[in-house]
């Protein structure tokens, strides 16, 4: 390959340097965000020496060059364009610039919840792992290890609101201490512990904002979106004391004022407005879920892949936290894992159905990186610019969606679906394994009755 032809092409294809605000590359895509969508010719793109394929995604044109190569390609087009060298971090963030509000509010809920994934993953798989042995090993719940690990596997999910409450402050811009002891003061043991709260003989309650009426004293365990705008708020306050308090007692004032005056709105409108909220909204999808013969996790997986191409999806997030926080139990994951497994079975078909080498070189790494959880470049780069495959996927997903619910399979931690799911599903594996594999099935064969290799449309 020619580095510098095939930089300068690409630069050419997408509306000259001009029209580049960044640009980044990962293993294997050069990434840009452009400034006017209207003067990028994707289908340029596509066909340039060197370039697999370009799809767009979270608002970034994700251009498929491969490993080694797209590092080289990356040198000649920033030296073209005449930009510094960004790092992907600074390219989501000039992508998410231009996103419209709402798109932003969402993906805020994903940054929040995606640097915590790690300790949710722990925890839910050493739960699912005690639990399946626990199956096979009645006798094993007697054990004094078992006894001190299952004491730490669930912690990640009783103290969540303190993960939530730093990884929040420093999304929003705050101290993530005192972030964290927002989430502290949320979850107190001098409150009712929200769990407890049904065979709690009373509830305390306290009188508020000058006697106009009464707070219950109930923790926010379970609770998710009530600490995030606990925090954002404080955050808010943080930063607007930092300007205008005197340097000299800046130290002492602006933590006590925004811990104090963010603390106690917390606990008398926020939790309890914003916690109610919450709770009737995972009662409507947990209802949803659970409708007879799976039909309403059927529903959930025909709209899974629709909203990762609307970019929404990072919702799920504070939805399956909310889930494993209440009730252990996640419902969502098998469902996300059947939608993207579902697409990579539908990049598979198309990649052997295909005749054109590029197109079949694109498409198989990625259906298999659907498999492990990441769907965006077998829907951008092959499904729904096919469009068919895109239907098929939605097809299996559908079907394998409502196997799920039907058989109810749940697992205990978020964050990795498709195939490496079984880590965190060992409580109902066996339904887990049926599910994902119908939706590979349906994905596939459906895929194949319906799509038609352009060449042999052309000779039809």
């Amino acid at each position: 390959m020619d580095y510098k032809k095939t930089a300068l092409a690409i630069l050419d294809a997408v509306g000259g340097k001009e029209n580049i605000v960044s640009a980044a590359h990962c293993a294997t895509r050069l990434r840009l965000v452009i400034a006017d969508n209207a003067r990028c010719d994707k289908k340029t793109v596509e066909n340039i020496d060197g370039v697999k394929g370009a799809f767009e995604a979270s608002g970034q044109l994700q251009i498929i060059i491969g490993t080694g190569a797209v590092n080289k390609v990356y040198d000649e087009f920033v030296a073209a364009a005449g930009i510094a060298a960004a790092s992907k971090e600074e390219v989501k963030q000039a992508a998410a610039a231009k996103a419209p509000w709402y798109k932003r509010a969402i993906k805020t809920l994903g940054d929040v919840f995606v640097p915590i994934i790690p300790a949710i993953v722990a925890s839910g798989l050493l739960m699912g792992l005690l639990e399946g042995f626990a199956n096979v090993f009645p006798g094993l719940t007697e054990n004094g290890t078992y006894t001190i690990i299952h004491l730490f596997s669930n912690a990640a999910f009783v103290f969540l609101p303190i993960l939530i409450g730093t990884s929040a402050a420093k999304v929003f811009g705050g101290n993530i201490y005192l972030g964290a002891v927002i989430g502290m003061i949320m979850i107190h043991t001098d409150l009712v512990n929200a769990w407890n709260v049904a065979s709690a003989e009373s509830i305390p309650t306290a009188s508020v904002w000058f006697g106009l009426y009464d707070v219950k004293l109930v923790g926010y365990q379970g609770h998710v979106i009530p600490v995030i705008i606990a925090v954002w708020l404080m955050c808010a306050l943080e930063k607007r004391l930092h300007k205008i308090v005197p340097e000299m007692i800046d130290l002492f004032v602006t933590p006590l004022v925004s811990v104090l005056v963010t603390g106690y709105l917390t606990l008398t409108v926020i939790g309890p407005v914003f916690g109610t909220v919450e709770n009737y909204v995972l009662a409507a999808v947990q209802t949803l879920i659970s409708l007879p013969f799976g039909l309403g996790s059927a529903l959930c997986g025909a709209i899974y892949a629709p909203t990762v191409v609307a970019g929404v999806h990072h919702m799920y997030n504070a939805l399956e936290a909310g889930m494993l926080s209440s009730t252990g139990f996640d419902t969502w994951m098998p469902i996300a894992s059947c939608a993207n497994v579902a697409q990579g079975a539908a990049a598979l078909a198309f990649a052997l159905r295909t005749r054109d080498a590029k197109l079949k070189n694109m498409a198989l790494p990625a259906s298999l990186s659907a498999f492990l959880g990441i769907t965006e470049p077998a829907i951008f780069g092959v499904n729904l610019r096919f469009f068919k495959p895109f239907v098929a996927g939605i097809a299996g997903s559908c079907i394998g969606s409502l196997v799920a619910g039907w058989l109810h399979v749940s697992s205990t931690a978020y964050g990795i679906t498709g195939v490496f799911g079984i880590l965190i599903t060992t409580h109902n594996l066996p339904q887990y394994l049926i599910s994902i594999a119908v939706a590979f099935v349906v994905a596939f064969l459906v895929t194949v009755v319906i799509y038609r290799d352009q060449k042999e449309e052309a000779h039809a």
